[in-house]
């Protein structure tokens, strides 16, 4: 659909023509200010050759024929059109320049007969005497072919800024602000439509997106707005691709891990009606060992997922990392070494997280006794949860925290669904910080959980 785009083009357009209207009325006032400031000029200047030639003419008084050679001799020497009435009225002497201009301007129509042309004006000049003294504007042709007849060759003798450019007319404006209206209309439809194709190929890219597309992304080309919106776009494409598949993946995993203990719970609850007294007992704490491990299950995936939703830590405050430490291991008895020390952060998120370290321990230690150490220092606080199992291969030590990966040869019977680690380390990404595996001297692993002390900044 090009709605966009004809709607941006008409717009220039329009503004354009308002531009064109504006600028053009602006600049025929101007002219017409230039017009009359021009004939102004031309009248001063006319009486003052008409004082220069009232000086050197015979008195009203001398015979006519006098006053005519005087005003002709005049008039060819400055080749000025002239001429000369009595007090009354009465024509004395006439110039042939005069003559000419006059007959040149009647047989030539003005397009406006209101306002003839001033360079045809005849100027009067009253003389102190009583006569009047007729002044025409000297002829500006460079040739023989101007209308108005004079000289081959002959100077102008007035500036040619005094003259009227030949478009001031009126059509000719209007025809030159066509002409630029038409050109620069011309040129701002490929400007506009590569702009409105730009946000075409973006609005499609997000419809391909929205139908299913989670790996596709918009080109980036420029870098304005236009632009930024795309970079944009595909940042989120991104963070929603990662999140929907990172929900898939926990859902399929989660799905399996579910298949285990509800096929243990059908098998026992099948086998508790036929099973003899001594059975019961058995079968029941399997029943409810199951429904804990479903449950844990469900409040692990729970949890996993409102991580993965959630881009900010939801609430922060100072957390006593010794005092929650010493908590968790109490329940298993394990020893706790280092000094008080505290972050910002959700509390219940971290005990979470310093319990699933625990609980690794405990689970994959071999029976060992589990040692705790907390260190400290002024950009963070690290806590080492340490036991004597079989270690981690180097290989393995990133994929641990994988949801739902497993140790190969760790059969599902030793309890845990495989998220434990993975909210470990969400959690940790959500604070700032970060979780790690190392061996330890004399064998066994170390679990490393570092905070930054003034954190909170969420991953």
């Amino acid at each position: 659909m090009k709605t966009l785009t004809l709607r941006i083009y008409l717009t220039v357009v329009v503004v354009l023509l308002l531009f064109a209207a504006a600028s053009g009325w602006l600049f025929q006032r101007e002219i017409e200010g230039e017009r009359v400031r021009a004939d102004s000029v031309l009248a001063e200047r006319m009486a003052a050759w008409g004082d220069l030639i009232e000086r050197s003419l015979p008195g009203d008084k001398a015979p006519a024929e006098e006053q005519a050679a005087a005003l002709l001799d005049w008039s060819q020497r400055l080749r000025l059109p002239l001429a000369l009435d009595d007090g009354r009225g009465v024509r004395i002497a006439t110039s042939a320049l005069f003559t000419e201009r006059q007959q040149a301007s009647a047989a030539t129509p003005h397009e406006d007969a209101a306002a003839p042309d001033p360079r045809d004006r005849a100027y009067a000049v009253p003389l102190a005497d009583g006569r009047t003294l007729w002044v025409m504007r000297p002829w500006r042709g460079p040739g023989p072919g101007d209308r108005r007849g004079g000289p081959p060759g002959a100077p102008p003798l007035f500036p040619l800024s005094l003259v009227p450019p030949p478009w001031q007319g009126g059509a000719g404006l209007v025809l030159l602000l066509g002409l630029l209206f038409a050109g620069v209309s011309a040129a701002a439809w490929p400007v506009v439509n590569r702009l409105t194709r730009r946000l075409q190929s973006l609005r499609l890219g997000v419809e391909q997106f929205g139908a299913g597309e989670l790996s596709h992304r918009v080109a980036v080309s420029g870098s304005d707005e236009v632009a930024a919106v795309a970079t944009s776009f595909n940042q989120a494409a991104a963070r929603i691709e990662t999140l929907v598949r990172s929900h898939q993946s926990l859902l399929a995993n989660a799905s399996h891990e579910l298949r285990s203990p509800l096929a243990r719970m059908r098998m026992a609850v099948s086998m508790l009606d036929t099973a003899p007294p001594a059975q019961r007992d058995s079968l029941k704490r399997e029943i409810d060992q199951n429904v804990a491990e479903l449950d844990a299950l469900v409040e692990e995936v729970l949890l996993a997922s409102r991580l993965d939703a959630a881009r900010d830590m939801p609430r922060r405050e100072p957390v006593d990392v010794l005092g929650l430490v010493a908590e968790e291991a109490a329940r298993v008895a394990a020893s706790v070494e280092g000094r008080a020390a505290s972050v910002q952060g959700d509390e219940r998120l971290l005990r979470r997280a310093v319990r699933n370290l625990i609980d690794n321990a405990q689970r994959y230690g071999g029976g060992s006794p589990i040692e705790i150490m907390l260190k400290a220092t002024a950009q963070e606080v690290e806590v080492w949860v340490c036991d004597r199992g079989g270690g981690v291969p180097e290989a393995l030590r990133e994929r641990i925290f994988e949801a739902f990966y497993r140790l190969p040869g760790h059969a599902e019977t030793a309890g845990g669904v495989g998220l434990g680690l993975s909210l470990v380390k969400q959690i940790a990404e959500r604070h700032g910080g970060r979780v790690r595996c190392e061996p330890r001297e004399g064998g066994g692993s170390c679990f490393v959980l570092s905070l930054p002390t003034g954190a909170g900044a969420g991953g």
